[in-house]
Order: C-alpha cells, then structure tokens, then sequence
C-alpha cells in the first residue's frame, strides 16, 4: 500500500521491503499556492514560472516568476490549483521540488525543499546538485 510520505515522495512495502516513490513533479504548500494564487487574481497571469539561472557560490539559483503565457517547451504541473511552467533547462534541477512560503516577522519568502540538491552556499541564496550521470 502506499503512502503519502513528509514531502515529494510516496512510501511503498512490498514483501516486508520498503520503498521510497519520489514524485518527479513540482508541488506547492497550501501556504505557496495561496500566496501564489493571490498575487495572479491581484496582478494576472497565467501560471507560476519556476527556473533556474547561474549563480553563486554554489552555482543555481532559483528564478520565480509569473508566466503570461506557456510555452510549448515548458513542462506544465498543477499544484492545488495552480499551474506551475517550468523550462526545459531548468526541470533536471527542479523535479521534485515542494515549494513552501513563509512569514516570519516583517520578511516574506518562499522555501524550496529540492531532494536533488547536493550542496547550498552558507548564506542559502544558491545551491548545487549532482553531475548528471553519463
């Protein structure tokens, strides 16, 4: 039976072995997908943009943006009600990420948990994931 684990991932027994079933598609917090769908109602737009650009000491940094209108290449997901566009250079990094946004005091962000991160830089603005193997 599966069962839905803390993250981008299933849990699965099978013959008293356990699995873990990550889900390779882009989901946001209920916190992410009302601050998300809120600002779209306020300022249009037709999806969330999630990218990544070069950056840092670790080398990526997410790019969040609002979509006007998808692309033919990006890959589309639906999270809770909004859809989530993400390009095809920037997917390979991005796949099963869950997308949280948080308060605290007077600042405001969102928090992404990647599982293919393998490094982030001390003050968290970039990240690194593994070569992709050959």
């Amino acid at each position: 039976m599966f069962e839905k684990g803390p993250g981008p991932f299933w849990s699965l027994e099978i013959g008293g072995f356990g699995y873990t079933l990550w889900n390779m598609s882009v989901e946001l917090t209920d916190q992410a997908a009302d601050h998300v769908r809120g600002y779209l109602e306020r300022n249009g737009g037709e999806a969330l943009r999630l990218g990544v650009r070069k950056t840092g000491c670790s080398g990526w940094a997410y790019d969040v943006s609002v979509a006007e209108a998808i692309a033919a290449e990006d890959t589309v997901y639906e999270s809770k009600g909004i859809t989530v566009a993400i390009d095809p250079k920037a997917l390979p990094l991005v796949r099963g990420t869950s997308i949280d946004f948080v308060r605290v005091g007077l600042n405001q962000t969102f928090v992404f948990r990647n599982p293919n991160v393998t490094d982030e830089c001390g003050c968290g603005e970039s990240f690194a994931v593994a070569p992709p193997e050959a």
